[in-house]
């Protein structure tokens, strides 16, 4: 399940539901992003996230697939939010549910890679020296090729 929107959700309640009647489900694994107020040394007052409908939802359904063809994950759920964000505002909630710990937080953490390198969204942060692009960092494009190295 693959949801961009604007507004906010509830983590424990998106949580509860993707559970909800699954006996099969022994561990839920979650990462919730959230926008912080500095970046690269600057303070950052809001975020703009940005993406192409339809391709984004593809792409991250794309990311998901391969996820649940390495992992026995019973459901995989990603929620990004778009538009305006300010500091202590939620951005992505990732949850990965299969019968045991290890497959559930490996797929977690693996969805959680690849977002951050191949889901089309751009965002633009605001300075108190202007508006300014983000791009992906060094760290988040090792962090993906782990994954590769690992097979």
């Amino acid at each position: 399940m693959v949801r961009i929107q604007r507004e906010d959700f509830d983590a424990g309640a998106e949580i509860a539901r993707l559970r909800a009647g699954d006996a099969r489900i022994g561990a839920v694994a979650s990462f919730v992003g959230v926008a912080r107020d500095r970046n690269d040394g600057s303070l950052v007052s809001a975020m703009m996230l940005e993406h192409y409908p339809g391709m984004t939802e593809k792409a991250i359904e794309a990311i998901v697939e391969r996820a649940r063809s390495r992992w026995p994950v019973f459901e995989v759920l990603v929620i990004h939010r778009i538009g305006e964000l300010r500091p202590l505002e939620q951005i992505v909630l990732v949850v990965a549910a299969a019968a045991h710990r290890g497959d559930a937080f490996a797929a977690c953490e693996f969805v959680m890679d690849y977002l951050k390198t191949e889901a089309p969204f751009w965002k633009k942060e605001s300075t108190p020296d202007g508006d300014r692009w983000v791009d992906a960092r060094e760290s988040d494009e090792a962090a993906r090729g782990r994954w590769e190295r690992a097979g």
